[in-house]
């Protein structure tokens, strides 16, 4: 098993712009951000032997940019991809296959500029037994199991709009986050239902943008001109692709697996964590998230939002760029919520949590049918 600190990120950035970039493809998003990337940790193309990306062809990326990597990876398990790549790179590392990995994100998620389609195969579980019935994107995937989980909890859909309200708060202390205008729950219940019980403020952004991450050995990272931040745990699983069979509707069994390795391999407790990202494709998100990963009982999560616990001077802040729902979201938000934790853990977020030493990261992908779960720190 990797030992937690022995693999660092010593180069964090996003594309120089976020929000509605016309004048970049998807490709160019990558390369935008792959080249901030570099420049934040002093490397050029010839000094990396590793390369991850989702969303484009790996080979096309390393192409690109020049660089001839001995190592690669291309798992695409939708938003989390960026959480698994961190997991195995770093594996790769610690296993002499590679010394230094580039893992890259850009999606034109609002301009659609060189943008792949996406479209379920006929072929498909999903297009044989979702698809015909006329769920078609997240908003309707998502109905079956959050009404399922509002009803067994005793939640109601008042707490999906305080999730959305306390993040909106944490994005207005962001000068990059898309939507800061002021939210309020009584504004949130008088929208317009889009998909019952999703209305607007409780859907992820559509934007344009992209992040890269690269990572090295501790060892190594001590010689880089950026603060290391210390990848002391990870995990990782799946569950059924169809929304309509998973094992229930109330918890993420990938979730679960996911959180629990990341969890057991990094040797902390959840009184340890400083700082928490759970990936906000939807306002329920973070509710699942707080109880599959361990923080408090399913039916106790309602309560963070209630009493403010993860709001700005709470005792778990999490969500600390605005999340998904307020901050960024192209459509794989995964590599946002890494950079963030990476942001906090080098004490540079602008809305930084004081003496942060740990901050967990967790994404979904393809709504609840991956998860992947990375704990960083900032000492060893």
């Amino acid at each position: 098993m990797l030992k937690p600190g022995s693999i660092a990120v010593v180069g964090a950035a996003e594309t120089t712009e976020l929000g509605v970039i016309p004048g970049l493809s998807q490709l160019g998003l990558h390369l935008d951000a792959a080249l901030n990337a570099m420049a934040d940790a002093g490397l050029k193309p010839s000094d990396i032997d590793g390369v991850a990306t989702a969303g484009e062809d790996v080979w096309t990326v390393a192409n690109m940019l020049g660089i001839a990597p001995k190592w690669v990876d291309g798992t695409n398990v939708g938003g989390c991809s960026y959480m698994l790549h961190v997991r195995h790179a770093a594996a790769a590392i610690d296993a002499g296959l590679c010394t230094t990995v580039l893992i890259t994100h850009g999606e034109s998620g609002r301009s659609q500029v060189g943008r792949a389609g996406y479209a379920g195969s006929p072929a498909s579980l999903f297009g044989q037994f979702e698809g015909p019935y006329g769920v078609t994107a997240a908003p309707s995937m998502f109905t079956i199991p959050v009404l399922r989980y509002l009803k067994e909890t005793g939640s109601e859909v008042e707490d999906l709009a305080r999730v959305a309200v306390i993040q909106r708060e944490w994005a207005q202390m962001n000068p990059r986050a898309f939507a800061k205008k002021p939210l309020t729950v009584d504004d949130v219940m008088a929208e317009a239902p889009i998909c019952w019980p999703f209305s607007k403020s409780l859907i992820c952004l559509v934007t344009d943008g992209g992040g890269a991450l690269i990572l090295t050995s501790a060892e190594r990272a001590k010689d880089f001109p950026t603060r290391p931040v210390y990848i002391l745990g990870t995990g990782e699983s799946t569950e059924n692709p169809n929304i309509s069979q998973m094992e229930d509707f109330t918890s993420s069994r990938a979730f679960r697996m996911s959180g629990k390795a990341a969890f057991e391999s990094s040797g902390i407790t959840h009184g340890e964590v400083d700082h928490l990202m759970i990936y906000d494709a939807m306002a329920h998100l973070p509710l699942y998230g707080l109880g599959d990963l361990g923080f408090c009982k399913p039916d106790e999560a309602k309560d963070f939002f209630r009493e403010r616990r993860t709001a700005p001077g709470g005792a778990l802040p999490m969500n600390t760029n605005g999340g998904g729902l307020s901050y960024m979201h192209s459509g794989m938000y995964g590599m946002y919520a890494l950079q963030e934790s990476v942001r906090q853990m080098r004490g540079i977020a602008p809305a930084q949590v004081e003496g942060a030493k740990i901050s967990v990261c967790h994404g979904v992908g393809r709504m609840f049918t991956a998860a992947g779960t990375i704990v960083f720190g900032n000492d060893v």
